[in-house]
């Protein structure tokens, strides 16, 4: 693999299970020895300083383990203690982020009463306590409800902005479709590709539309010689078309429009990075 997060933005690490998204992130946290190759985090090498690294980066994983018996503010405090956090810095900042995480209401309470998704939001909070300059995380949002998952988009890009090196691997690609500036492709242990995510994918995509009048879009559809995209059938009357770009779809729709066909719905069916990982992995599947 080669890759490279740069400070001050969100890279999204992308690829199917098995590609060792998760081997990589545990290399770059120090928990796990490369074989070959160099590595290297805010500049200090994780198999030669391993101490160095783990003071810069925050990790957090897709399963948070904890005590059990202590409180949420507890958990915090024992981990800024193991990062030699000044006491009353260390206070001020379990109190800072448990609100951040919005888990003050739970500050005090047994690790053991929080929920999958509270347990999420604690592990975040954990991985933050000593300031880290690079922020490693591999399914943040898993167990997360909707407004959750909403809060740590928007967290996420605070860190970002404040200068943080963020690196995140998840499988919700909508989702890294708004967070992320950039995302690093991988397939079976190696990168195969990479792309911004304001990027137009320079492939054909499909496009979802769907209009007040089923039989209307479909005459329209094919008086305009447009087919629908082999293998989708939506459910809700309307209709996936295959387009060449973005130019193609404008065009579509404003004759659509024309033809007095009521369009409710027009976009593309998925997001860009969606897209572009559904192409690359077809192609690995071949």
């Amino acid at each position: 693999m080669d890759l490279e997060v740069p400070a001050g933005q969100v890279t999204a690490l992308v690829g199917p299970n098995g590609s060792g998204k998760t081997t990589l992130l545990l290399v770059l946290a120090g928990l796990l020895v490369p074989d070959a190759g160099q590595v290297r985090v805010d500049g200090h090498d994780p198999v030669t300083d391993p101490v160095a690294v783990r003071r810069t980066t925050g990790w957090m994983p897709d399963v948070f383990g904890t005590w059990d018996t202590l409180t949420a503010r507890e958990v915090l405090h024992t981990v800024a203690d193991a990062y030699r956090v000044p006491r009353e810095e260390a206070r001020a900042r379990a109190t800072e982020l448990l609100e951040r995480v919005h888990l003050t209401d739970l500050a005090d309470s047994p690790a053991h009463v929080l929920s999958r998704g509270q347990k999420q939001r604690l592990g975040l909070a954990r991985a933050l306590v000593h300031r880290p300059r690079v922020l490693l995380l591999d399914e943040p949002a898993s167990g997360l409800d909707p407004r959750s998952r909403v809060e740590l988009r928007h967290l996420l890009r605070e860190l970002a902005d404040e200068g943080t090196a963020v690196l995140v691997s998840s499988h919700v690609l909508a989702e890294l479709d708004e967070l992320a500036d950039r995302a690093v492709f991988v397939a079976r242990g190696r990168t195969v590709a990479e792309q911004r995510t304001d990027a137009v994918p320079d492939a054909p995509r499909r496009w979802r539309v769907r209009a007040l009048d089923a039989a209307a879009l479909g005459a329209a559809l094919t008086e305009l010689g447009v087919q629908p995209a082999p293998g989708e059938t939506p459910a809700d009357g309307g209709a996936v078309v295959l387009l060449a770009s973005e130019h193609a779809a404008a065009e579509l729709l404003a004759a659509l429009v024309g033809r007095g066909v009521p369009v409710v719905a027009f976009g593309p069916l998925h997001g860009s990075l969606e897209e572009t990982y559904l192409v690359l992995d077809e192609g690995e599947r071949r």
